[in-house]
């Protein structure tokens, strides 16, 4: 028998009595993986080998895995700052604790999202707490790490860990976990009988080349076969997420309904975020608690001057001849203050003045999808960051009804008919209310936005002489109420669902 050299190879290294695995074999005959497998797919063809498969999977720590191994967990950090601190007596101030913990950046967002999951206490208002109780020497993802720490592509079974535990890992990228399909090969009795009798390597060509055509060989070779079935790297093309998919729906169907595109900072002015809306400055949402404030630089440069001081006047005395203000302080080195925008509506309240291209002349829509930023508690229905879907019409006469249908049409495109209204305070808008929807999976009503009418002490300084009503709708929510989401770190953050994103399809 003639075969060609690769499956001369394989057949000699294999053995009748016990499997060997494609690895052992191209390590055995100094062949590439690949090649030997091909021969193996060839051989069985020919009856003189048998393959078995079987797949085998390891688990091994990322980079930031065993970051957190060397040094601890971010949430545990957390929790024995908070101890050191009291603040199992006594709440403490959350920034206190936090800073004392020594964490930055991103960790801060992991250990806030994981310390209440796990027992260690409760964050609420800007506040945290420490059960003195908890104990994180029993935290079964830090042993879990411990465990892992000194080992790479462990097979699961030799893994002294839960597989929950492994799970919790995986989705919060600290561990990745591997499949390999491995083949094992075993000698037929007919190979047996066939090396017995001999085996002669017959000379093949497994790759056309120029100098194969252009010197005639191509005629007088033989060309090895090629398995089409045998198995190939499979890869994961990239697509566009399903949170930007959607942003890009909603900017369809408001353009469609009549809408232009607002554009504008995420570092903005106190001024243009807040003053403006006629929200007083010693308002409780204007904190540092709750706002994300630039170190450098910490404020603006240049602001229109008649409108501070219409602002400031608002602010102060009213608007008009019943109008009284708040009687509070109003600082304008406060208003220059620099930090990412809360809302959208600091895009609007510069439309609205002129201020970003120029008087506007009723009627007009407007519109944003744009990223906000507040210190917000997070849990299944907050995120520190997310993107809201601002909006609002100038033109005379008004009303509540107008803003209703306005809702009814815009979420109609994404197949809601269900939203429901409550009457709600803000202190730009008169009449406000919020808009709720239903769960298609848990039934219960997400709040999904808020809105009303501008108030006058607002519309009156930017220059404003007919009715505005306005909008910020909650982008991840409307994904929510779509697809059956019911937390929305499933699509995007730390902890967000790959496999979850790659399938979902986007509907119009």
């Amino acid at each position: 028998m003639q075969l060609p050299e690769q499956q001369v190879a394989v057949l000699e290294t294999a053995s009748a009595d016990e499997a060997t695995s494609v690895d052992a074999l191209a390590a055995a005959t100094d062949l590439p993986p690949e090649t030997v497998t091909g021969a193996v797919f060839e051989l069985e063809d020919e009856g003189l080998v048998a393959v078995s498969e079987r797949v085998d999977e390891t688990v091994a720590l990322t980079d930031e895995g065993r970051e957190y191994a060397d040094e601890k967990l971010p949430e545990i950090r957390l929790y024995e700052a908070a101890l050191e601190a009291g603040a199992d007596a006594d709440p403490v101030s959350m920034g206190q604790v936090i800073g004392a913990s020594g964490l930055e950046g991103g960790a801060v967002d992991i250990a806030l999202s994981n310390y209440a999951r796990k027992g260690y206490g409760v964050i609420d208002s800007g506040e945290i707490t420490a059960d003195s109780d908890a104990e994180p020497d029993a935290d079964a993802e830090a042993n879990a790490l411990a465990a892992l720490a000194d080992v790479d592509d462990a097979p699961v079974d030799s893994v002294d860990v839960d597989a929950d535990t492994l799970d919790q890992l995986e989705r919060r990228g600290l561990l990745e976990r591997t499949e390999s399909t491995v083949r094992e090969v075993t000698l037929t009795e007919l190979a047996v009988t066939e090396l017995m009798a001999g085996i002669e390597t017959a000379e093949t060509v497994g790759q056309v080349t120029p100098e194969l055509l252009t010197s005639g060989e191509w005629e007088d070779v033989e060309f090895a076969e090629y398995n089409v079935e045998a198995d190939a790297e499979q890869f994961e093309g990239g697509k566009v997420h399903i949170l930007r998919q959607t942003a890009e729906r909603v900017k369809d169907v408001l353009v469609g309904m009549g809408f232009q595109e607002m554009e504008g900072p995420h570092v903005d002015a106190d001024f243009w975020i807040n003053d403006c809306l006629f929200m007083p400055q010693d308002h409780p949402a204007r904190t540092h608690w709750d706002r994300f404030a630039l170190e450098q630089p910490t404020h603006i440069d240049e602001l229109p001057e008649d409108l501070v001081d219409r602002v400031e006047r608002a602010h102060k005395e009213g608007v008009g001849p019943d109008g009284e203000g708040y009687h509070s302080p109003w600082d304008e080195d406060f208003a220059r203050a620099l930090a990412l925008r809360g809302h959208t509506t600091s895009l609007s309240t510069r439309y609205l003045s002129g201020e970003e291209i120029g008087d506007l002349e009723p009627p007009q829509r407007y519109f944003s999808v744009e990223k906000v930023y507040r210190n917000d508690t997070l849990d299944p229905t907050h995120l520190l960051e997310f993107f809201q879907i601002e909006g609002w019409v100038m033109a005379e006469d008004l009303s509540v009804r107008d803003l209703m249908g306005t809702f009814e049409e815009f979420y109609s495109q994404f197949g809601i008919t269900d939203i429901q209204f409550k009457p709600h305070y803000n202190p730009y808008t008169e009449p406000s209310f919020e808009l709720f929807g239903t769960h298609p999976t848990t039934g219960e009503l997400v709040e999904i936005g808020n809105s009303g009418i501008f108030r006058e002490e607002m519309l009156e300084p930017l220059g404003v002489e007919c009715d505005v009503m306005a909008w910020g709708l909650a982008l991840e929510r409307l994904l929510m109420l779509m697809y059956g989401f019911e937390d929305i770190r499933d699509i995007h953050g730390t902890l967000c669902d790959l496999e979850l994103l790659r399938e979902t399809e986007v509907t119009y």
